[in-house]
């Protein structure tokens, strides 16, 4: 039996025997007590009385809050000083000397960094039963109370400055989120880590009741996590295989091409202005930004499995250390660019539930299975992920012949398999792609047909996925596509069945 919610305008539930509960300080927004109705970390605070951080009362599930990094302020005002110099234009240094012009920068960077003290002075973290609760705001104070039981995946970030300081950033992803959140920025390195190893444990205990004694012990205020196995190593990507990975691309293969067209035409038309030669090398450095961002992104890119989640570590400039809970896992995505396959290379790619597509930087997105490798060692990283599963032993069934109609080209393309754990589509005549759904990840299934499809006596089949785009069978033969969806529901509810 559980505690009902209590209606608008009463205030909240009281804890069992009868007790009304203590209230937070003034301007906080957490709630009175945590969710197992055990007695808040924290007494009233009467007005006027500075708020301090104390230590929650004996036997509480709660923790005396902690502060970021003590260097989180120099780190939050280098990044603001940055920014102050791009914004003040060189018309301005023009206009007023170089000395007013460094003046401006001293004054407005030492502006950003006491803001950066003050809001590093008014955050702080802590973890209450199974949320992690941040605290953060002077003015306008601000709660954040994340449920460790929708916690997806967690990743530790560290950006060139941080490398640089011995910092890291923990970033969450929960089921739902339109964005990262409690970013915390910065802790030290072993502290993130472990922080890391602690949500993922909570996160994982959630949906289990503890055992006699376990609870109590996790839960003590000072008591440091057990010890960890960095996990089962499972492949590490050669660097020279991503350099000339990221070589075999249509940018970098056309660069030549381009170069030679500009060479050309500045010795025809015997002098260039500034404004043209500055617009070719823009539109060059454009053109090359994709492929060597993502050689800095996959830098040293290695993977690892721990139990039941995988442990990414990977970047140069920016490195990422990504834990991702294998029961998330939604989609495998295998594919083969056209100029990858004269050396038999592909690159692995998963959807993940409940990540944050609103991401406009997809960097930030645990998607990263395999940069690239052959298909011997895709097949084996495939199986891990998905028991039971072999890349290398897809037999796919292409659409029937009237599909050509529709793929002149590419109907040998395209393919549709039923297997007993997964549902395979694949697709692309340049660009191969297989895409592998777990039948219990599967949400809804749609059978879509266009206006060629019906004077063809065709459909596709789509199967949706949670937060993702699925897999899609293309152009089956009608009476085979609602076949396949009924097949595809009834496996879907199957595969979700306790037991």
């Amino acid at each position: 039996m559980t505690d009902r919610p209590a209606e608008p305008g009463t205030g909240p539930p009281r804890p069992p025997g009868g007790a009304p509960p203590a209230g937070p300080p003034p301007g906080d927004a957490a709630p009175p007590y945590p969710p197992d109705g055990t007695a808040p970390p924290y007494a009233a605070v009467p007005p006027g009385v500075p708020h301090r951080w104390p230590a929650p009362a004996a036997g509480g599930d709660g923790e005396p809050r902690q502060r970021l990094h003590p260097l989180s302020p120099l780190l939050h005002g280098a990044k603001s000083l940055v920014v102050v110099i791009a914004g003040l234009s060189w018309s301005t240094l023009s206009r007023v000397g170089f000395g007013w012009f460094a003046a401006m920068v001293v004054v407005l960077a030492l502006g950003a960094t006491v803001l950066s003290v003050i809001s590093w002075y008014n955050t702080g973290y802590h973890v209450v039963g199974r949320e992690l609760r941040v605290y953060e705001g002077l003015l306008w104070r601000r709660t954040r109370a994340i449920p460790l039981e929708r916690l997806q995946a967690v990743e530790v970030v560290r950006p060139l400055l941080a490398q640089l300081t011995g910092l890291a950033e923990l970033r969450l992803e929960v089921v739902g989120g339109g964005k990262t959140e409690a970013p915390l920025a910065y802790l030290g390195v072993a502290d993130a880590a472990r922080l890391r190893e602690r949500l993922l444990a909570l996160a994982s205990r959630a949906s289990q009741p503890p055992a006699p004694g376990l609870a109590a012990r996790a839960a003590a205020p000072g008591t440091a996590p057990p010890p960890v196995a960095a996990g089962r190593p499972l492949h590490a990507v050669r660097n020279q295989s991503l350099l000339v990975s990221q070589l075999l691309t249509p940018q970098a293969f056309l660069l030549p091409f381009g170069v030679a067209f500009v060479v050309v035409q500045f010795l025809t038309a015997g002098s260039w202005s500034f404004l043209a030669v500055a617009s070719t090398l823009t539109a060059m450095a454009g053109v090359l930004l994709q492929p060597i961002r993502r050689v800095l992104d996959d830098w040293n890119f290695r993977l690892a499995r721990d139990g039941g989640t995988l442990r990414v570590h990977n970047g140069l400039l920016e490195t990422r250390a990504q834990t991702v809970p294998l029961d998330r896992v939604q989609t495998v995505r295998a594919t083969w660019p056209l100029l990858w396959r004269m050396k038999g290379w592909l690159r692995l790619r998963l959807e993940v539930a409940g990540y944050s597509v609103a991401e406009a930087d997809d960097r930030n997105r645990p998607d990263r299975l395999l940069p690239v490798g052959d298909l011997a060692t895709a097949t084996m990283i495939v199986t891990e992920v998905l028991p039971g599963v072999r890349l290398d032993a897809l037999a796919l069934s292409p659409p029937p012949p009237r599909a050509r109609w529709l793929h002149p080209l590419g109907r040998g393309a395209l393919g549709t398999g039923l297997f007993e754990r997964v549902f395979a589509t694949r697709s692309g005549l340049l660009t191969r792609q297989v895409a592998i759904v777990p039948y219990a990840r599967i949400q809804s299934v749609r059978v879509v047909q266009g206006p060629a499809q019906r004077r063809l006596g065709l459909a596709t089949v789509h199967a949706d996925t949670a937060g993702g785009s699925g897999a899609a069978a293309q152009d089956r033969d009608l009476a085979e596509a609602w076949g396949l969806a009924a097949e595809l529901t009834a496996r879907a509810h199957a595969a979700r069945r306790p037991g």
